[in-house]
């Protein structure tokens, strides 16, 4: 019995009363077998700070667990991720994470996988189209209504707020589901006259200098008066605020971010960027490590969500978010030793 039945009989029986509950492995006692499981994690980048934590903290938890991990970074070329798969195949790895760097394209390695018996946890973006094992995230969609929220309690008196809006990368499921948030609180104030979205554009691959593209096309398109930049994550909302800096805006014009890198805490200190999203990510990473160490051991795992992939409803594991600016910094990623008040610059 391969493991995408397993799963799905699991599942099917146990759903009921606490959440959707899957036994990883392959079928066979093999995994179960071995005194240390092989733990493969294909990520889509090394290249921003976000990530670099993700696979320390995944790396520890995994290991603490008993288990051996294999990394490889892909640098966000969906060819060099399959070829990441297939290497990670070829080391008989017993459970595979991936980070994808386009949702859709990982649909081939999830079959992959599948075909020798391996089973796919998708980390915090979601793989489509493909039978995924499980999937663990943050509530993407209420990310984005809390960026969304957060300029939304913070309108002119008088005048529609102007927004130039910053999304994520197009192959990235994630910035298509921030997106959707944002507009659920976005569009009821659109109507009303109150709010005006005044240029909009994609981050290809969340670049930072795509960011700082996108602000300069948008304030040579309707001039200096904006009233915020609602960008999804850190990294592209440095590039938004180095385009505002260079126009001697920075500080005046309201901006979104997520993930609360280092950077983006101290730009909050200093006044330059806004808010932040703060999802506590160590939380994510060890838990992450500690579903695949179970799938790859055959443990059960209780999922108590659902996620439509475009394949099939994928047991989701959701963990919830926080926002952050000046005003709760201290009790939320300082307080958690996600960062230090000296590193952030916080008295």
């Amino acid at each position: 019995m391969n493991a995408r039945l397993v799963l799905v009989i699991a599942s099917l029986i146990l759903s009921v009363a606490t959440g959707l509950v899957l036994r990883g492995g392959s079928g066979n006692t093999q995994a179960e077998a071995k005194r240390q499981p092989v733990i493969g994690l294909s990520m889509d980048t090394l290249k921003e700070e976000r990530w670099i934590h993700d696979r320390d903290d995944f790396t520890a938890q995994a290991q603490s667990l008993g288990a051996k991990v294999e990394v490889r970074s892909a640098n966000s070329d969906d060819t060099r991720q399959l070829r990441d798969v297939e290497s990670l195949i070829a080391a008989k790895v017993d459970a595979l994470v991936i980070i994808p760097h386009n949702g859709e394209a990982m649909a081939k390695a999830v079959e992959m996988a599948h075909a020798e018996g391996i089973p796919v946890l998708s980390y915090d973006r979601l793989i489509t189209g493909a039978e995924v094992d499980l999937y663990i995230t943050f509530e993407n969609l209420k990310i984005g209504e809390e960026q969304a929220r957060y300029l939304a309690q913070r309108l002119p008196q008088g005048r529609p707020m102007r927004i130039v809006r910053i999304l994520g990368a197009k192959t990235d499921n994630n910035a298509r589901l921030l997106k959707i948030g944002q507009e659920k609180i976005l569009q009821p104030l659109i109507d009303a006259g109150k709010l005006q979205i005044v240029h909009e554009d994609w981050a290809e691959d969340w670049k930072p200098e795509n960011a700082m593209r996108i602000t300069n096309a948008a304030i040579t398109k309707v001039g200096r008066e904006i009233d915020a930049i609602l960008v999804s994550n850190d990294g592209t909302a440095g590039g938004a605020i180095q385009a505002l800096q260079n126009e001697g805006l920075a500080g005046k014009v309201l901006v979104t971010g997520q993930d609360a890198d280092l950077a983006a805490c101290q730009r909050i200190v200093a006044g330059t960027q806004t808010m932040t999203i703060y999802k506590p990510l160590p939380k994510l990473a060890r838990g992450a490590a500690e579903l695949a160490v179970k799938l790859a051991t055959g443990k059960p795992i209780v999922a108590r969500g659902e996620t439509d992939n475009g394949k099939l409803a994928v047991p989701t594991v959701l963990l919830d978010i926080v926002a952050v600016d000046r005003d709760n910094l201290q009790q939320t990623v300082i307080a958690d030793g996600f960062h230090k008040a000296s590193d952030i610059g916080a008295k």
